[in-house]
């Protein structure tokens, strides 16, 4: 295995968790069948988590444009469920909205990511830097084994990515330059937003994230680093 030289002056790697590290879609498919097949709905899950994945960027733009108090993301995820959830003949109890609303909470990571985060963390800080609550956060990672040194992101900055208050928010909790902190992300967007503010950026490829075909094979702006996967990454940042 050829090991590259690491990123010099490289300290920190902020990750973007869904979809990045996390399957988003096969899990809350999988998730909203199990609650909802006992109570006599047959659904398309897959279209369904579709739906509930599309409200989330105008549910976090609420906040963003001022419109609405920052909110953590379990309460945008609910209130855009019960938006949506009319649309597939839902009616469900609080009980049960609540219920699918945690599905978020029991996310799979992607079959490589618990072993490269155990590598990455010889080397560097970790921690991700998410639109996902603490509580979120911390479910995900103790269900799939990840291993944080903190967890940052939009509840500690107070606003959703793609703000710069989220990216320097993270670096100023390492007490670190931009320069100093690297996103980890699935999605140029969030990088494009992040290497703004001054971070570094490192590419990991989810083809796959929205269904066959259908995620970033490659970035489609300028970073420092891409990978096939996290484990490829790791390789390439010399761990």
């Amino acid at each position: 295995m050829l090991v590259e030289a690491p990123i010099l002056g490289l300290r920190a790697l902020f990750f973007d968790v869904f979809g990045t590290l996390v399957d988003w879609r096969s899990s809350v498919a999988r998730e909203a069948e199990r609650i909802l097949k006992p109570l006599g709905y047959n659904l398309d899950w897959a279209a369904f988590a579709d739906a509930w994945r599309a409200e989330y960027q105008p549910g976090m733009e609420e906040v963003r444009a001022g419109r609405i108090p920052f909110s953590k993301l379990d309460v945008l995820h609910r209130r855009n469920l019960e938006r949506f959830a009319p649309r597939f003949g839902l009616s469900l109890s609080s009980d049960v909205l609540h219920e699918l609303t945690l599905a978020w909470h029991r996310l799979d990571a992607w079959p490589e990511v618990p072993a490269a985060l155990a590598r990455l963390k010889t080397k560097y800080l970790i921690a991700p830097v998410s639109n996902g609550n603490i509580s979120l956060m911390v479910d995900l990672a103790r269900r799939n084994g990840l291993p944080w040194d903190a967890i940052l992101g939009a509840e500690v900055a107070g606003d959703y990515k793609p703000k710069p208050r989220v990216y320097t928010a993270a670096c100023e909790a390492f007490d670190l330059a931009p320069a100093q902190c690297m996103m980890v992300a699935a999605h140029s967007s969030d990088l494009a937003a992040a290497a703004a503010c001054g971070l570094r950026a490192g590419h990991i490829a989810r083809p796959d994230e929205h269904g066959p075909g259908t995620g970033e094979r490659a970035p489609k702006v300028a970073v420092d680093v891409a990978g096939r996967d996290l484990a490829d990454l790791a390789d390439k940042l010399g761990c």
